[in-house]
């Protein structure tokens, strides 16, 4: 339980950081400033169960470790994101460069 903690509470925080950064497309016609203050307003949620999962994380794997975790997780929830939010759709070389990027990841975790 204590090493799926910090994995679940990065989920939950990329997808906070996943509608701070990228929600705003579907509202183009809303004023800049607007959009700039809605997505800091999401991303202090974000950041609330970010920087507690970095902590509690860092006590069972390495920095570089977390921020693979942290890579695989924001793509996922990006994918997932892109396809039924944005209406966007995943091509071949989407999924290729994830799979080379997941490949990376697991490489950081090699002993």
């Amino acid at each position: 339980m204590q090493s799926i903690m910090p994995i679940f509470l990065l989920i939950c925080s990329n997808v906070f950081m996943t509608f701070a950064w990228y929600g705003h497309l579907k509202f183009k016609s809303t004023a800049l400033w607007v959009v700039i203050l809605t997505s800091w307003g999401i991303a202090f949620f974000e950041y609330c169960l970010q920087v507690p999962a970095n902590r509690m994380g860092h006590e069972i794997y390495s920095a570089a470790q977390l921020k693979g975790i942290q890579e695989v997780i924001t793509l996922t929830v990006f994918a997932i994101f892109s396809i039924f939010y944005l209406g966007e759709e995943i091509k071949w070389n989407h999924i290729a460069g994830f799979i080379l990027l997941v490949l990376s990841a697991c490489l950081i975790f090699k002993k």
